[in-house]
């Protein structure tokens, strides 16, 4: 451990980073450089400066990410529609490369030896932290103290926290296990390991109770241009402060909740709740458009490609050579994808109600159930014989062995 002098730690103030730079200290005899990405946890961000100085970092070093976290990463997967196990909108997924990215440029330019994550041994993150600093930086040397100190519940951080004299934003009674982005906030731990459970109202701390969101809905319009959205209302806005127009609107209506039990890397199912308001609604407005713009095969194939889209990233390897061939296969699917949609906001869900767009590929004179001049309904006919014979092959070979 003597060859380690100084370590860039990715740094949150959360319960297992709060102890990890005593814990280096102590153990490694090494300096400690805190990196604090910031994107867009909020208020978050001073006190984590404040006390990773408090407890012995000798610099702490912080970096607002979040117009690179959303245009890079975020709108890289709403291209794709990209949803893990169909459902999960990949908040925390997403946040771990462009977090590991800048705690390497931080490494580097501080001159450390290794890095250091908060990550447990039992975890997604550990992966997506390590695989991007092996992608970007695969001399450096990599500590991951949950899978060697002597600590092994967040019961025992905490007492690890106390005798310490170290603040952590949870207790015994609020356990959770907390991340928050612009994207989503995620909730595991207490008793949401029970999936029986129901999480208790205080889980969610950004959306509202459905029950209690306003019954007269709201009409929004969102813009986009090539799959990116880019205004609202009309205006041109910027990635930042759209996420947080939107956040704010759909919160107020308890859009965005999501209970799931889904399958880790590693091997185990986990319960997660999520809070995900402003993306859910993207993704809602982008499906539309997309139905629009992109025709058939297109459409149909990139479905596909979409959950091993959302498998790659939710594995951590957002820097393989495989994610940036597909980001430029969806890249090229998304160049129509351009145009306006009608959002309505209900209580606890969001409904895409008009969309149109310069690309849009609905023919009215083709779609109509009234008389037109363009369609030949006679031509059915002959196209169902083509495309129905081997069915009928098979329909007559099965006749003939009765």
């Amino acid at each position: 451990m003597s060859n380690v002098r100084k370590v860039a730690l990715a740094y949150s103030g959360g319960l297992d980073t709060s102890i990890i730079i005593p814990w280096l200290k102590e153990n490694y005899a090494c300096e400690v450089v805190a990196f604090i990405s910031d994107v867009g946890q909020g208020k978050e961000v001073g006190p984590a400066r404040q006390k990773a100085l408090k407890t012995g970092a000798v610099k702490v070093v912080v970096k607002d990410q979040r117009k690179d976290f959303l245009e890079k990463f975020c709108f890289s997967a709403l291209k794709a529609q990209a949803k893990y196990e169909g459902t999960y909108l990949l908040g925390t997924s997403l946040a771990r490369p462009v977090i590991a990215q800048g705690l390497v440029e931080t490494a580097l330019r501080e001159g450390a030896d290794a890095i250091c994550h908060g990550a447990t041994g039992k975890g997604n993150d550990q992966v997506r932290f390590e695989l991007t600093v092996m992608a970007l930086a695969p001399h450096l040397k990599i500590i991951a103290p949950w899978r060697e100190w002597d600590i092994k519940s967040r019961e025992d951080a905490m007492d690890y926290a106390a005798q310490r004299g170290i603040e952590i934003p949870v207790t015994k009674k609020r356990p959770y296990s907390m991340d928050g982005n612009l994207w989503h906030l995620s909730h595991e731990g207490g008793e949401l390991e029970d999936p029986w459970n129901a999480p208790s109202p205080h889980a969610f701390l950004t959306t509202k109770d459905p029950a209690k969101a306003p019954k007269n809905s709201l009409n929004i319009t969102l813009q986009f241009k090539s799959g990116v959205p880019v205004g609202l209302n009309g205006k041109k806005i910027g990635a930042v402060a759209l996420l947080e127009k939107l956040n704010k609107l759909a919160a107020g209506y308890g859009i965005g909740r999501l209970d799931i039990v889904e399958n880790r890397l590693v091997g185990m199912k986990s319960r997660g709740v999520y809070e995900s308001p402003g993306a859910t609604v993207l993704y809602e407005a982008h499906r539309a458009l997309q139905s629009l713009t992109v025709e058939r095969e297109s459409l149909h194939h990139s479905q596909l490609m979409s959950v091993k889209y959302a498998e790659i990233i939710y594995y951590g390897q957002w820097f393989s050579p495989l994610r940036d061939s597909l980001e430029a296969y969806f890249n090229e699917m998304q160049k129509n994808v351009t145009g306006d949609v009608r959002v309505e906001l209900h209580p606890g869900r969001a409904v895409a109600t008009g969309v149109r767009s310069p690309y849009s590929l609905y023919k009215l004179d083709l779609a109509t159930f009234g008389e037109d001049a363009v369609y030949n309904q006679k031509d059915a006919e002959g196209f169902i014989r083509l495309f129905g014979l081997p069915m009928k092959v098979v329909g007559m070979v099965k006749r003939n062995k009765k």
